[in-house]
């Protein structure tokens, strides 16, 4: 997939080839323990987890961008070689200024120049020796599907809320796109590959070009400190559950550590999108937002990027800046400008502007010939016919006002759609009254923060403007609602960017506004913006990636899944598989024992449209019945009448319905309760809330039993039925606040029940029993599957150091699934554990003949 690429990195990087030190002492390279190469193929690899101790101290970061911040150039002299340079407008090379001086950085990307495959080495090797840059290169056909087709066709528009409703539209989507989308993300993650250290360096990788990219680095090194900025906006669930590869991306940006949003908007669609796509929840903590994700807690970072005010500064005091602010100034003298600087593009609102342009004149005659629009429109990234129209109705709306307002002298509307340098748009910045920007969709948008720091000036162009060095600076922003700067600026006027009457008046207002409130404005956004930079904004998520990696050395990690559904379980270093040979052995060289399984989940596998248990099941259970030793006891949440109907056939089976409120020892046992209960008046006051709640939220519905009632709200919209359940657990702890219930909320329920009741009360009052026969257990199992086994994996846990077990007792507690839990071992699914239970049945009937009598209870848990 790749064209020629710089296959021996390593050996310059850690051979004799002297690496600049940039000012400081820098360290070399380490030899790394992977493979140069192509990255083939994501299902082909192996993990590469390493348990040895990493250092959390970030000591070298690895910046992964689509472009690496140099510009190029071919040499002017007779060897036309190529020159590079480092951009010093680009935001990757800004961020540096956020890390210690001791952090190396290493940026991996590609150029925005062709590069020709005889030229290929040569040129990594220079940006390698002399910018630390590590050069991806994208063959032509490759990166056009890749850029111009996936990136700019289909994920440009839609995290911009453009659905592709015709061709028009962004166009279908395309398949082969989608694969040239994620061989790009193969070959940066192989250039990754060949300078990482995964014990020590950290990644930060950048915008959707590289979503997946997260997925190759963890499927490669499990423990990689990864974190992702994303610097567009991220649609809502309804835009974004219609792209056809949404899982995939997802799972991708979850491989991340950490996964930063300009806006808490964008971080909210995030997050609602992992829970109606995947059925993920989130929780804050202590100011920070976590994703449980198969152990791993993938954490969520809101902070808007900053811009590079030293260099905003040293522009400012260009002699260029100062001649071009000087011919400004003379041009528009007797006029008040107003800016818009914008990209030419479908939503950056230039024609909508242009509009309120032309309503504010023809509404205010006075503003004629003393108002001035200047719109600079830089080149659009995209191509395409949707430029073309944008280019085409933007001169169309600039020549008709002008044609219609404009006199001898007066121009309304100035549009410069050529390319300025930084010092012209700087000085534009300085002279402008107000700055407009009207995008109807913008991730960012950095314009409004450069224009605060520009208005600020200097002593020059104080003396260039005729503005007296102690003056109070003044300026005024017109933002759309719909750009991430917007919550930043709170002094700003904030526009419906598609309301042009709206947009016309509050034109208007900025204009008319009393000098002191733009004097405080202005001070107010310029106190914000030049804390908030790109420095604070670098050093503060870095800051959160190490702490977010703090925990990577501490548990053991899994890969699993195929191609991009790959993901990491990060799980306690003592929680491990249950080896059926092992406790078949401890099985057989004990004599009283205790076995606790769940059901629902456990025995049969979640989601079964037949909830009864099968032969197979029932055969198990009744082979240990039989025998003897042994007292089998069932431990459910439902009710006993369909837990009797269900193991009518095992007659030594012991039973404990609704969560150990009911109890029988056999089937010809009475039911007995394990909490005393006065009466259950409560309920009459729990029904009717639950009642309202299932009225007004579809898809709930309530779940009645004889000792406690369940609001189950599986099947009702996720964020509504998730809100409306804290509404109904307040609600409920509120009106029972004087009963003795608990409220519980659990995996889509929220219950109550009568106090003490729980399922590890039967599995501490099956240990006090046996011990008190004189039967002390030596050995106890225990499998459950949710939330409510975990009790009992406590207690029996906690049951070691005590007098209920013997004091060599072997005690199992067992999960199903990896997955964070109390229990210390494990199984994968249904099938395995009715193997395990097989196999201990078989090892009984072997024994049955030369073992002497024992006592064995068995407790089977069903939820």
């Amino acid at each position: 997939m790749v064209s020629r690429s710089y296959s021996n990195l390593l050996d310059l990087a850690s051979g004799d080839a002297p690496i600049p030190s940039f000012g400081r002492e820098r360290k070399r390279f380490p030899r790394v323990a992977t493979v140069a190469g192509i990255l083939s193929d994501l299902d082909d690899e192996k993990s590469v987890g390493s348990d040895a101790p990493s250092s959390v101290s970030l000591e070298r970061m690895i910046i992964v961008g689509n472009q690496l911040p140099l510009r190029a150039h071919r040499s002017p002299d007779s060897s036309g070689g190529w020159c590079f340079s480092w951009d010093e407008d680009s935001l990757l090379l800004q961020l540096k200024d956020g890390l210690r001086e001791d952090v190396e950085v290493i940026y991996v990307g590609s150029l925005k120049e062709e590069i020709e495959p005889s030229e290929q080495d040569d040129v990594a090797q220079t940006l390698l020796e002399t910018f630390k840059c590590v050069p991806a290169f994208i063959p032509p056909d490759i990166f056009t599907k890749f850029y111009h087709g996936f990136c700019k066709q289909h994920l440009w528009p839609l995290f911009h809320y453009m659905l592709p409703l015709s061709p028009d539209l962004g166009g279908r989507f395309d398949r082969s796109l989608w694969q040239a989308y994620v061989s790009v993300n193969k070959i940066f993650a192989d250039k990754v590959m060949e300078v990482i250290n995964p014990d020590d360096d950290y990644v930060w990788v950048h915008d959707y070009h590289l979503m997946v990219l997260p997925s190759f680095l963890r499927k490669r090194f499990n423990r990689v400190k990864l974190g992702f900025f994303l610097h567009s906006p991220f649609p809502s669930s309804e835009i974004y559950r219609t792209l056809p590869v949404r899982d995939e991306l997802l799972r991708a940006l979850l491989n991340s550590d950490l996964i930063g949003f300009h806006t808490f908007d964008y971080a909210r669609h995030f997050l609602s999108c992992c829970s109606r796509m995947l059925g993920l929840s989130y929780q804050s903590k202590r100011g920070y937002i976590g994703l449980e994700y198969f152990g791993r807690t993938v954490s969520i970072k809101i902070l808007p990027v900053g811009i590079h005010i030293c260099q905003l500064q040293s522009v400012l005091n260009l002699p260029e800046t100062e001649s071009k602010v000087a011919e400004l100034h003379d041009q528009f003298r007797g006029q008040t400008v107003m800016l818009g600087v914008d990209d030419m593009d479908i939503f950056k609102g230039i024609s909508l502007k242009l509009l309120a342009m032309e309503q504010l004149l023809t509404q205010h005659p006075n503003k004629r010939g003393e108002v001035v629009l200047v719109q600079i429109a830089n080149p659009a990234r995209g191509r395409g016919r949707d430029v073309q129209e944008v280019q085409s109705e933007t001169k169309a709306a600039v020549r008709r006002i002008n044609e219609t307002f404009g006199s001898p002298g007066y121009t309304p509307v100035v549009l410069i759609d050529r390319p300025l340098q930084f010092y012209e748009r700087i000085a534009y910045y300085a002279i402008a009254e107000c700055c407009l920007v009207t995008a109807v969709r913008d991730g960012m948008n950095l314009i409004p923060y450069e224009y605060i720091i520009c208005r600020q000036g200097n002593e020059k162009l104080d003396e260039t403007l005729g503005i007296t060095p102690s003056a109070p600076r003044k300026s005024m922003l017109v933002l759309s609602e719909f750009i991430g700067c917007s919550p930043s600026l709170s002094g700003a006027i904030r526009v419906n960017p598609w309301n042009i009457d709206a947009v016309a008046e509050a034109m208007n207002s900025a204009l008319i506004v009393p000098e002191p409130e733009k004097q405080m404005r202005h001070e107010k956004h310029h106190r914000y913006v030049s804390t908030h930079d790109v420095a604070y904004w670098a050093h503060s998520f870095l800051q959160d990636l190490e702490r977010s990696c703090r925990d990577h050395v501490k548990k053991r990690c899994w890969g699993i899944g195929f191609g991009l559904g790959f993901r990491v379980i990060a799980l306690d270093p003592n929680f491990k598989k249950l080896s059926v040979e092992h406790i078949v052995s401890a099985y057989k060289r004990t004599k009283n024992r205790a076995i606790l399984l769940d059901y629902d989940g456990t025995m049969m596998l979640p989601g079964s449209i037949s909830r009864t248990p099968n032969m197979e099941t029932v055969g198990v259970l009744n082979s240990l019945c039989t025998d003897p030793k042994n007292v089998v006891f069932l431990v459910s949440g439902r009710d006993r009448e369909t837990l009797t109907e269900w193991f009518s056939s095992c007659k030594k089976l012991g039973i404990a319905a609704e969560h150990g409120y009911f109890v029988r020892t056999d089937h010809d046992a009475e039911w007995e309760t394990c909490v005393s209960v006065p009466d259950f008046d409560w309920k009459s006051i729990a029904e009717p809330v639950m009642k309202l709640y299932t009225e007004t939220t579809d898809g709930s519905a309530i779940e009645a039993k004889e000792s406690a009632l369940a609001w189950n709200y599986k099947y009702a919209d996720p964020d509504f039925g998730s809100c409306q359940a804290k509404e109904l657990l307040d609600h409920l702890e509120s009106v029972l606040a004087n009963e003795p219930v608990t409220v519980k909320s659990g995996q889509h329920i929220v219950e109550v029940k009568p106090q003490g009741v729980r399922k590890g009360l039967v599995a501490e009052r099956l240990l006090e029993t046996m011990k008190l026969k004189g039967k002390l257990p030596d050995f106890v199992l225990c499998i459950g599957d949710d939330r409510s086994d975990e009790d009992m994996f406590e207690v029996i846990s906690s049951a070691r150091s005590g007098p209920s077990l013997s004091p060599v007792a072997e005690v199992f507690a067992c999960t199903v699934g990896r997955k964070p839990s109390k229990a210390k071992y494990y199984l994968d699914d249904t099938s395995e554990i009715l193997r395990m239970l097989q196999g201990l049945a078989r090892s009984l009937e072997q024994d049955a003949r030369s073992a002497p009598p024992s006592s064995q209870q068995v407790i089977i848990d069903r939820e």
